[in-house]
């Protein structure tokens, strides 16, 4: 039992490739908002992570339709045009702006772990009584999986919710000076076998993938947006953000996919495997 692959424990055989494709940035803006939604009903998304803390999580909420969500752990807000705070009153997670700061080192500076335990737990729940029947959780910028003390509430609370996580690639661990991996393996935390590391505008990175692609559970990632003066006017990186939407309905990645001989699956069977294994 204890040898058997995620895509065996997941009901599949053996060399099973099994594929998220998850959305981040839900909430962030109302363009993100749109793409995604769209993505996930009309396009190949099937997964997508939800920053509370942001200026259009609430319209999020309103047009939830039970797709597959979790919540993107938001402990920073890098755009210089528009920003957000916590949800709690941790004095320590603020920068001069009044608002959480805009890169992961000031974060990992000046923010004390009961805060960002506080603020992480009630970017959840915040979802879940927003009614998200919450997937998994993943971290924003990484600044909860590349430090091993942020690390730690990282995995604590996806064994609280019993909710599985988004995991750094084996290969990137040496660079973070920790195995995350397998201290969350350890607790009983579900996770994809693979993990590709990509930026806003993901085309290529997720076509070489798909051409790679091997047995297992892969993620991949995209920031989809409808083109907008809203992004235009706040996100530096909207371009790749509309070619992310465009990637994500295209011709082009339906034929990359049946080509590597995926199939498409969201976290939710990860989340039910980390749910029956634990009771």
């Amino acid at each position: 039992m204890a040898n058997r692959s995620l895509v065996e424990r997941l009901g599949y055989a053996p060399g099973a490739k099994l594929l998220i494709i998850n959305c981040d940035d839900l909430g962030s803006s109302h363009g993100a908002n749109r793409a995604i939604r769209d993505g996930l009903r009309s396009g190949e998304a099937t997964s997508a992570t939800l920053m509370m803390p942001c200026p259009a999580a609430s319209e999020a909420l309103e047009a939830y339709q039970g797709e597959p969500v979790g919540v993107h752990l938001t402990l920073t807000a890098e755009w210089e045009a528009v920003s957000w705070g916590p949800l709690t009153d941790g004095a320590s997670l603020l920068d001069a702006r009044g608002s959480l700061p805009r890169t992961v080192d000031e974060v990992w500076a000046t923010a004390k772990i009961d805060d960002v335990r506080r603020e992480c737990v009630a970017q959840i729940e915040a979802a879940l009584e927003g009614g998200v029947d919450v997937t998994h959780l993943d971290s924003h910028m990484g600044t909860l999986q590349a430090r091993e003390d942020f690390f730690e509430i990282y995995v604590e609370l996806a064994a609280r919710y019993a909710l599985p996580l988004r995991m750094l690639g084996a290969s990137l661990e040496p660079m973070v000076g920790f195995s995350g991996r397998a201290v969350a393996e350890a607790r009983g935390i579900v996770f994809p076998d693979h993990f590709v590391y990509s930026n806003v505008g993901s085309r290529a990175a997720i076509e070489q993938a798909l051409a790679e692609l091997g047995p297992g559970v892969t993620e991949v990632y995209v920031h989809p947006s409808i083109d907008s003066p809203e992004l235009r006017a706040t996100h530096p990186d909207w371009e790749g953000r509309i070619d992310d939407y465009a990637f994500l309905r295209s011709p082009e990645l339906r034929n990359a996919i049946e080509a590597a001989g995926a199939e498409l699956v969201s976290f939710a069977p990860l989340r039910e495997l980390q749910r029956s294994a634990s009771g």
